[in-house]
């Protein structure tokens, strides 16, 4: 893995020396972990996407209107589930002096990919598909130019944020010293 953060690194600071820009460490530091971000969004893509083509294809004899939100819900519940083991796993990895609580971080996930993978896709699907007309197939590819970049940041600030252990904002007594 480490060869691979690598090679990211280096071919970013590639494309910025042709733009003639030094990227800060900070900054190289989190678009590497966009990069990665993105890898795996790629599975967790094709993991979503395939779970999602599954139901509709199941439910297909039925003639249901609702058959798209099945998809939806079914392909979140268990894309969420490899993209938590994964970006918990590879792109959000604990620091030597940093704590995390794993249960509140895939809690926290959870919720994050609840707005991005329920409430944003479901609404963007409903757009595309009722109002539009475009394809169940496609809609929910269409989605992920909104969703990814969203789902790096809340994931990046929220769900694997951790706290450094000993940090003077752990507690009231800890503030006092």
């Amino acid at each position: 893995m480490k060869r691979y953060d690598a090679w990211i690194r280096k071919a970013l600071v590639f494309f910025f020396g042709m733009i003639h820009k030094t990227p800060s460490e900070e900054v190289l530091e989190s678009l590497v972990q966009f990069v990665k971000f993105c890898t795996i969004g790629v599975t967790n893509t094709a993991v979503s996407y395939g779970i999602n083509a599954a139901v509709l294809l199941i439910l297909a004899p039925y003639h249901l209107s609702w058959d798209y939100v099945a998809g939806n819900v079914t392909a979140f519940l268990l894309s969420v589930l490899w993209s938590f083991y994964w970006n918990n796993k590879y792109v959000f990895k604990k620091g030597e002096n940093q704590e995390r609580s794993l249960w509140k971080s895939l809690f926290r996930t959870y919720m994050a990919y609840g707005v991005t993978g329920i409430v944003l896709n479901n609404l963007l699907s409903f757009l595309w598909i009722d109002k539009l007309g475009i394809s169940k197939f496609l809609a929910p590819l269409m989605n992920l130019v909104i969703s990814i970049p969203l789902n790096f940041l809340i994931n990046k600030y929220w769900a694997f944020g951790e706290k450094r252990s000993g940090d003077s904002k752990d507690s009231p007594e800890e503030r006092r010293g």
